[in-house]
């Protein structure tokens, strides 16, 4: 049996926190105990408990832009410590055999490996560009101090490998995988119809995600609004909600969606916990990030759910997608292009075919059971 100590960025019921979750409660019982300690609590304490997970809450610090100037660094490494030593306190007498840290904004594993003398998993979700200097520097931690680096995708494995601070075979790559059982055709969305009080024939055009720089609403918003003068049955859909802290964000796009032609046809959310009903309400999925998104479990649950995809052809989703067999890919932050895209399965009626594939693809590569046999195998080597 292994204990293993999880720690993870945050409480939400998002793409990493949803494959946490997966993860730890897909566990042969019998071979592997998690022990999942977040920084805060939230739907996925919650998720975890009924679970029956080992769940605590600790609050440590997550490395985000608030701490990236003189007085944030150092209220970082203060609080750091100090976290780090009440979660080697809160663990230390239970046999911890190996630390799996989920995102690479989470630093206190460091700490704890060296506390605890244990092995280290690095699992890596994200594309770090900007700043420059925070990714090389993440790109070092994770390289020096990780036993094993997973990276959810090769293009999340190319962006580290270009930092040369990784041994060879350090890097692992093993893709996400989503329930299919839950995310399926076969699922009654139909009162969405009534709640956003919207016709029986409406052509319904999404995109589910975080609030935040660069997943794209605005594009989203600029590609598909003109389309709404053109086709009458047509609404469009924007999911998600903004970090703590960072509500503007959603008034910021609650006013822009207010000063849009047709906003009658615009319905706007935040955060559900509906989403698997959601993706199999939607006709089209849009994917519209604009940096790399490393492998969005949004898309996984759109194929597993027969829902077509078109996203910018860059990151992650450019492994996930064959363009033109199961959804389309438009040139990276071209709206013009994503628009033509979205048209093209509009005009061409190619829904249930390109979702039908994604849902064969999506079993044969992306499946739940591979992605937990493979992180099974991944501990034991260690």
């Amino acid at each position: 049996m292994k204990n293993i100590l999880y720690l993870h960025a945050g409480a939400e019921m998002y793409g990493a926190d949803k494959i946490l979750l997966e993860l730890v409660s897909g566990l042969d019982s019998k071979k592997f105990h998690p022990i999942v300690v977040l920084p805060e609590h939230g739907i996925l304490e919650k998720k975890l408990k009924e679970k029956n997970i080992e769940t605590y809450v600790v609050p440590y610090p997550i490395l985000r832009r608030k701490y990236f100037n003189i007085r944030g660094i150092w209220q970082y490494i203060n609080s750091y410590y100090s976290s780090s030593r009440k979660i080697e306190k809160l663990i230390k007498k239970k046999n911890i055999n190996l630390i799996h840290v989920n995102t690479s904004a989470v630093l206190e594993g460091i700490y704890l490996k060296k506390k605890l003398k244990v092995k280290m998993v690095w699992h890596i979700h994200e594309i770090i560009l900007s700043p420059v200097m925070v990714g090389k520097a993440l790109n070092y931690l994770v390289g020096k101090y990780s036993d094993k680096c997973v990276a959810v995708s090769e293009a999340v494995k190319n962006n580290l490998l270009k930092s040369g601070y990784f041994k060879p075979n350090q890097i692992s790559v093993i893709y996400n995988g989503v329930d299919s059982q839950k995310f399926t055709p076969l699922l009654d969305s139909s009162y969405l119809y009534n709640e956003w009080k919207i016709p029986r024939d409406a052509v319904k055009v999404g995109m589910i995600g975080r609030i935040n720089a660069w997943k794209g609403q605005n594009d989203f918003l600029e590609a598909l609004s003109p389309l709404l003068e053109s086709n009458k049955k047509l609404y469009l859909f924007i999911i998600g909600s903004a970090f703590n802290g960072q509500e503007w964000r959603e008034k910021q796009l609650e006013e822009k969606i207010s000063h849009t032609k047709n906003k009658e046809r615009i319905i706007y959310s935040k955060f559900r916990s509906d989403n698997n009903y959601i993706q199999n309400f939607l006709d089209i999925l849009v994917l519209p990030s604009t940096n790399p998104d490393p492998l969005p479990t949004v898309v996984l649950e759109a194929m597993a759910s027969g829902t077509p995809v078109v996203g910018y052809s860059h990151g992650g989703i450019t492994e996930m997608i064959i363009d033109r067999e199961d959804g389309l890919l438009a040139q990276k932050n071209n709206v013009l292009d994503l628009r033509r895209k979205v048209e093209s399965i509009l005009e061409n009626n190619v829904y249930v075919e390109y979702g039908n594939n994604a849902r064969k693809r999506l079993e044969n590569y992306f499946s739940l059971n591979k992605f937990i046999k493979t992180f099974s195998d991944c501990y034991n080597s260690l």
